[in-house]
C-alpha cells in the first residue's frame, strides 16, 4: 500500500498546527475552558484541530475524521471565539481570514462516523503541559480497516536530536520512523537497547499510578529517576532512545476507564516502526478496531522491545498483594 501522499499531507498538517500553537504561546494567550470531564481546552486545541481537519478534508474528502474537540464548546464562549478567530488569522490564514462559523465547520469535520479509512486527531495532547509551557504534542494518525498505518507527532517544545527546540516524528506502516527537527536534517529512528533502564510516565497522577510505577522500577532495579512529561512525547523519547519504557497503568480509582485512541495511535506506530513494542498492561496487543476507545485493553506498556518481557513481568508482580 503506497501511503506517500497520506504521510506528506499528515506531516504538513501537523507542522501547520505546530506553528499555530507556537504563535498562540508566543502571544501569551493562555485562557482556557473546562470540558465536561474537567480537563482544560484552549484556542490552541480548537485551532489546531481546525487546521488539521481542513487539510485532511481538502486532500481526502471521502475519508472520515475522528477528533477530540467539539465546536460547540468554543461557540458558547464569545470571548474565546473572538480569540480563536484572531489567532487563526494571525497564526495560520491571514489572507482569506475565515470567520468563526467557517473555523467551527473545520473543527466539526472531526465528528465523522467510523469508516474503513479514518483519521484520528488529538490537536493538543497534553493541554496542561501546553498551559505550563512544557511538553505537549499534536497527534495525527490514519486508521485503515482497524490498523494504524500513518502516525505523526509534532512536539513544539521537545529538543530535537540536533539540540534545536521543536521536532516532528512520523512513521508509515512497514516504512520506518523518522525524526525531523523544525530546522535541520531528518534521521531514522531506532530504539535504544542499552542495558540501563529509564522509565517515562505521565506528569498527572490521574492519568496513571505513580506508586505502582515506583514499585515496578524497584523490581527492575532501575536507579535513574523516571522522566515525567505530558502527552505522546513520551512515545517519541522511547522511539529515539531517551527512555527504555513508557508506562501508563490503570489507576485503581477508575477501574472501568478505557484509553482514547487519539491518545495513543500516532505514538504507537512511531515506536513500533522504530523497532519497539507496545501492548496493554497484560501484554495484549492494542486493538484499534473498536472505534474511539481501546475497549479491549487496559493500560499501556511501550518499550524498546528488548526489555518488554521483563517490564511486563514486573507489572504483573507489582499487581500482586
Amino acid at each position: 500500500m503506497d501511503l506517500t501522499k497520506e504521510t506528506s499531507v499528515a506531516f504538513g498538517a501537523v507542522r501547520d498546527a505546530m506553528n499555530y500553537c507556537l504563535h498562540v504561546q508566543q502571544s501569551l494567550i493562555t485562557s482556557s475552558l473546562a470540558k465536561d470531564d474537567r480537563s482544560p481546552v484552549t484556542i490552541a486545541d480548537f485551532g489546531a484541530q481546525a487546521i488539521i481537519c481542513r487539510a485532511i478534508q481538502k486532500a481526502f474528502p471521502n475519508d472520515s475524521i475522528l477528533a477530540e474537540e467539539h465546536a460547540t464548546q468554543v461557540m458558547r464562549d464569545g470571548e474565546m471565539g473572538r480569540q480563536l478567530v484572531a489567532a487563526i488569522h494571525a497564526g495560520y490564514d491571514p489572507v482569506t481570514a475565515p470567520d468563526l462559523e467557517t473555523i467551527c465547520s473545520w473543527i466539526d469535520a472531526g465528528r465523522g462516523d467510523s469508516a474503513a479509512r479514518q483519521w484520528i486527531v488529538d490537536p493538543v495532547d497534553g493541554t496542561k503541559g501546553f498551559l505550563r509551557r512544557e511538553q505537549y504534542a499534536i497527534a495525527l494518525a490514519l486508521r485503515i480497516d482497524g490498523q494504524i498505518k500513518v502516525g505523526v507527532l509534532g512536539c513544539p517544545n521537545l529538543p530535537a536530536h540536533n539540540g534545536q527546540i521543536g521536532c516532528t516524528f512520523y512513521a508509515t506502516a512497514r516504512g520506518g520512523a523518522v525524526e525531523m527537527p523544525l530546522g535541520g536534517e531528518p534521521r531514522s529512528l531506532r530504539v535504544s537497547r542499552d542495558a540501563e533502564l529509564v522509565l517515562a510516565e505521565s506528569v498527572e497522577s490521574g492519568h496513571t499510578d505513580h506508586d505502582r510505577h515506583a514499585a515496578i522500577a524497584a523490581r527492575l532495579k532501575i536507579t535513574r529517576p523516571s522522566i515525567r512529561m505530558d502527552s505522546q512525547a513520551k512515545y517519541a523519547i522511547v522511539a529515539r532512545g531517551d527512555a527504555s519504557a513508557y508506562l501508563r497503568l490503570p489507576n485503581p480509582k477508575t477501574p472501568d476507564y478505557r484509553e482514547n485512541v487519539w491518545d495513543h495511535a500516532a505514538g504507537y506506530l512511531i515506536i513500533t516502526e522504530a523497532g519497539g513494542r507496545v501492548t496493554d498492561a497484560a501484554g495484549k496487543d492494542l486493538d484499534f478496531s473498536q472505534g474511539p476507545k481501546l475497549i479491549n485493553n487496559r493500560g499501556i506498556v511501550a518499550t524498546n522491545g528488548h526489555c518488554h518481557t521483563a517490564v511486563l513481568e514486573a507489572v504483573a508482580r507489582a499487581s500482586c498483594p
